[in-house]
């Protein structure tokens, strides 16, 4: 298993969860975890994924997914390796 945390924050709008969740399917991505909320008009979720089934690299899915997020949901998707997102959030 190859945990990594994804990240999302927008502007609420319709489809966004399902562009996610589409596109992790499409690489063979398996979603463990997923709570999202929205506070005053903004969307906020955070997944937990496993990588380890897809045959792109990290940095495949890390570009593809902020580029979707970008150009087709106008929200700021970011992944990070669950190691590195830990070590960051533990101060």
């Amino acid at each position: 298993m190859k945990k990594t945390v994804i990240t999302v924050l927008g502007k609420d709008k319709v489809g966004i969860i399902a562009g996610v969740c589409t596109y992790l399917a499409e690489h063979n991505v398996n979603i463990l975890d997923l709570a999202q909320t929205i506070v005053d008009g903004m969307f906020n979720m955070t997944m937990i994924v496993d990588i380890a089934t897809s045959e792109d690299s990290f940095l495949d899915l890390s570009e593809g997914l902020a580029k979707m997020g970008e150009e087709k949901l106008g929200v700021q998707i970011k992944m990070q390796q669950e190691d590195i997102f830990e070590a960051m959030h533990r101060i």
